[in-house]
């Protein structure tokens, strides 16, 4: 009898659900709605139809759910006409509108960074000045020059001008710039390594962001790895012993995302140099048993990845010390990869730098062809490396060099003009200049604190987290960081344009009730 009754009461409830289910707006009717027709002739008719089709599905789940808690059949209908009001009236509140603006935050769009962290992976890393903003919209609405050359009239080199530039800057006899620091390695590794042995430290195998490490790398190469010394200490002498007929590389790799301290040793690429030019002819002072009917043998090249590609002394604006690209190449290093969205200041690039003789064996190599920049990436390096031609001159106008650089009265004086003028709005907020510290990010500098000022934000209507939700959630959104229960923007890496947007958007976003 129980189970008569259970079947009869499920049943009826499902007859229940079929009534509502009949008054649910049809999608087809929907975008006939004139409102919802200009939405579809600004946002794209396929877009919009897949928002009121989701929309129209979640309102079922919501209603079905309802009538599982008991709702009325009568409340069932109101929430069906709040649906339909919404969408009739364009309504911000609209599920249609909430869905397309929960699509719209998974593209890529611009945010303002109040992180602190100058080179933040998450949010794209180096930015570019406004001139050379300018420069990439010119060439992304015209056609350029990037393969063809204007003084001759014939096909040209997509990399040419960069690589004069960059030779001209490191003192490189060559240069070739690809998409990124890890192609540039595996270029350079494929195409003077494979079949053989590259020596490299146990303390250098690294793995940085997405997994690159340097024993996959070497393997993807056709290299084979020879580890040598220890994690911590490694001395020329481990390398001179490892050197046979198969050594075709000496690998340096900076450890620029982390340090080793305490009892450690490791070798220069200079002491390298030294080491692979002395072999020249000399084979006869190494273990005879590696060289058997081998009697003269050509320069091991040593190749370094350099990561971060440093162009100028960071010393002389008190940032900790960091090998540059010129000190390596004046070194004696063969080969220098590095990246050129990191501490050079550019967009996602490798940039490999060295001996004529190594770089024209990676030009003939069939992998450059999949590891070619475009021309976006080309225009962004051209512009950046012009900066280079003058130190002073890149430091203000490269937006990385400019943050890492900025001297902390000013960034505490920013803090101060940021906090008056958002105080002016009159939001229900405690806003507080504080001293706070920033970071390179990116790998970079990984022990340098760089000292800095923020603005922190607190409210006694709202929890913090509330804070940083809607903050993120904005149009523009505003990243920052929770530091002991309040909302904190680092004003080192926050715009002056962010500080002009926010102060129009802080009343609201510290609303009790935020719609």
């Amino acid at each position: 009898m129980e189970k008569s009754d259970q079947n009869k009461k499920r049943e009826n409830l499902q007859k229940e659900k079929n009534q509502i289910f009949r008054l649910l707006p049809r999608v087809d009717d929907l975008m006939k709605k004139e409102n919802v027709q200009r939405l579809a002739e600004k946002e794209g008719y396929e877009r919009v139809l897949g928002a009121v089709r989701d929309s129209v599905e979640n309102l079922r789940n919501e209603i079905s759910q309802g009538i599982k808690k008991g709702i009325s059949e009568h409340e069932a209908k109101e929430m069906i006409q709040k649906f339909l009001y919404e969408i009739e009236s364009s309504s911000k509140k609209s599920e249609v509108n909430h869905l397309l603006e929960q699509e719209q935050k998974k593209e890529i769009q611009p945010v303002y960074n109040g992180t602190g962290v100058i080179l933040h992976t998450g949010l794209g890393r180096a930015t570019l000045s406004h001139e050379i903003a300018e420069k990439l919209k010119a060439v992304a609405e015209n056609y350029s020059s990037l393969e063809y050359d204007l003084q001759t009239g014939k096909r040209g080199n997509r990399t040419g001008y960069a690589e004069e530039l960059l030779c001209q800057i490191t003192g490189a006899e060559a240069a070739i710039v690809v998409n990124n620091n890890a192609g540039a390695v595996l270029l350079a590794l494929s195409a003077l390594t494979k079949g053989g042995e590259v020596i490299v430290s146990r303390g250098e195998l690294v793995e940085i962001g997405g997994k690159f490490r340097i024993p996959e790398v070497l393997e993807l190469s056709g290299a084979i790895l020879k580890e040598v010394g220890t994690t911590n200490r490694t001395r020329i002498e481990d390398y001179k012993a490892a050197v046979s007929e198969k050594t075709k590389a000496f690998l340096k790799v900076h450890t620029s995302n982390y340090r080793i301290v305490g009892f450690t040793e490791s070798v220069s690429a200079e002491e390298l140099y030294e080491l692979s030019t002395g072999l020249i002819g000399r084979t006869q002072e190494l273990p005879p048993e590696n060289f058997e009917n081998h009697t003269e043998r050509s320069e091991i090249p040593v190749i370094e990845d350099l990561g971060s590609g440093v162009l100028i002394n960071l010393e002389e604006y008190g940032l900790s010390k960091e090998p540059t690209v010129q000190e390596e190449v004046k070194a004696g290093a063969d080969v220098v990869c590095f990246s050129g969205d990191k501490l050079f200041g550019g967009a996602q690039a490798g940039v490999i730098v060295g001996k004529k003789e190594y770089i024209d064996q990676m030009r003939n190599h069939p992998l450059l062809r999949a590891l070619r920049a475009d021309k976006f990436t080309m225009t962004a390096i051209e512009e950046v490396l012009k900066c280079y031609l003058d130190q002073k001159e890149a430091v203000q106008k490269i937006p990385t060099l400019r943050m890492l650089t900025r001297p902390v009265e000013e960034i505490k004086e920013k803090a101060m003009v940021c906090a008056d003028r958002w105080n002016q709005e009159g939001a229900s907020v405690q806003i507080q200049v504080e001293k706070c510290i920033s970071k390179a990010g990116g790998g970079a500098l990984p022990e340098t604190e760089i000292p800095s000022y923020g603005v922190a934000l607190e409210s006694t209507e709202i929890t913090v987290e509330e804070i940083e939700s809607r903050m993120r959630n904005l149009s523009v959104p505003v990243i920052g960081r929770i530091k002991e229960g309040r909302f904190l923007l680092d004003m080192r890496t926050f715009s002056e344009e962010g500080i002009e947007y926010l102060a129009t958007q802080i009343r609201h976003v510290m609303e009790r009730k935020h719609n």
